[in-house]
């Protein structure tokens, strides 16, 4: 089962049954050597999903002090699949380790 590390809109309750059909139930956790910033979304249906047009990113700062805070969610591929229709172009997805050791997808900036 993969584990999805969120740390904006995913965590959000309305969005999680939108996109998987259930709420997810996570643990804490955080992305050490990256920032959080903010990014202006333009997808309509994005932004009704969510409630809102300003959505967190993060990105790689090189220094191990940086961490950023979220959860970290147990879901199906099935699932992951629908979280990478519901993340626009400005991310990507990517396999990365976690402050507890274990290693999960993060959507990061595609920039």
């Amino acid at each position: 089962m993969p584990l999805l590390f969120s740390y904006g809109t995913l965590r959000d309750p309305a969005v999680q049954r939108a996109n998987f059909g259930r709420e997810l139930h996570g643990r804490e956790d955080a992305l050490p050597g990256y920032r959080m910033t903010l990014l202006e979304i333009t997808d309509a249906a994005v932004v009704a999903l969510s409630g809102t047009a300003q959505h967190p990113v993060v990105a790689p700062t090189g220094n191990p002090v940086d961490e950023v805070a979220g959860m970290v969610f147990d879901i199906t591929d099935a699932e992951l699949v629908a979280a990478d229709g519901y993340e626009v172009d400005d991310y990507r997805r990517e396999l990365l380790p976690l402050v507890s050791g274990a290693q999960a997808w993060v959507y990061v900036s595609a920039r």
